[in-house]
């Protein structure tokens, strides 16, 4: 049951300064024989570090999309048209909302998609809607959504929102799709950007499951977090023992420096071009 994710893509360069980095993220899988692309970057530039890091992006099973922001969902265009269809689309059902940022009063900046269910159709995408809680690609692989606020001190950030005919609405992010890695050291937690809340995507996966977590890999949007919702968290992760913590993307500078002070060792920068071996 070894598992292995390499970081194709994400905010900061890789150590060697030789890949393409960015704001977005992008993380290829190989686990039970399978090889999942979980996440697209913005530009498609994954693409171009795939080649590089030498993982051939066109023997995929799946594609998993976390949510419907641009810098997770962008480099599908380039993906698509490079004639790559071996794979089956993973989204949430409401992965096309209209998603938008709420710059100042009044002004709306669009940070959803480049791309619509036409696109999918047009193309002959086979693609999965995800409305269960959770979904099994095998049974050790689950795609988790519907998660349940389990606490008081993370709170959706209102500058989201999604534009509904007219009108705009605080963006839910009910379509938040969590890739979930079932290991004989626990569970495995890939998250995209956890704007629902890292400990409500945690016990919501716990709760369901019944199992320990072993690691969270990916982004956790500690960014925009206060002093006790970061003391929060770190104190949640302490309680559960989590062992291995690879954040980056919008987890943020100070949210990472406070993580790696307190973890040591069992916290890792993913940055671009990162690989995670588990056996």
């Amino acid at each position: 049951m070894d598992l292995k994710i390499t970081t194709i893509i994400e905010n900061n360069p890789d150590d060697d300064n030789l890949l393409f980095s960015e704001h977005g993220l992008s993380l290829y899988i190989e686990y039970e024989e399978k090889k999942i692309l979980f996440d697209t970057g913005q530009s498609g530039n994954f693409i171009k570090n795939a080649e590089l890091l030498k993982i051939n992006i066109n023997k995929l099973d799946y594609v998993v999309l976390s949510h419907g922001h641009y810098d997770h969902t962008g480099g599908i265009r380039k993906f698509v048209n490079k004639n790559y269809n071996s794979y089956k689309l993973i989204v949430g059902k409401n992965f096309f909302n209209k998603k938008y940022k709420l710059v100042e009063k009044d002004n709306y900046k669009y940070i959803g998609n480049s791309f619509d269910k036409e696109y999918i159709h047009q193309n002959n995408i086979e693609v999965k809607y995800i409305e269960e809680d959770i979904f099994y690609i095998t049974e050790n692989i689950m795609i988790f959504s519907n998660f349940k606020a389990s606490n008081k001190f993370e709170q959706i950030n209102k500058i989201f929102q999604i534009k509904q005919d007219e009108n705009y609405i605080v963006d839910d992010f009910s379509d938040e799709k969590v890739l979930v890695l079932k290991h004989k050291k626990g569970l495995i937690v890939i998250v995209g950007c956890s704007h629902v809340g890292i400990v409500n995507i945690l016990e919501t996966i716990i709760e369901r499951t019944g199992m320990t977590i072993y690691g969270i890999v990916g982004g956790t949007h500690l960014v925009e977090a206060s002093e006790k919702r970061l003391k929060n968290t770190i104190s949640y992760f302490k309680e559960k023992d989590i062992s291995l913590l690879a954040m980056s993307h919008c987890t943020g500078k100070y949210a990472i420096e406070k993580i790696k002070h307190e973890f040591k060792d069992k916290y890792t920068y993913n940055n671009t071009g990162n690989v995670i071996k588990i056996v």
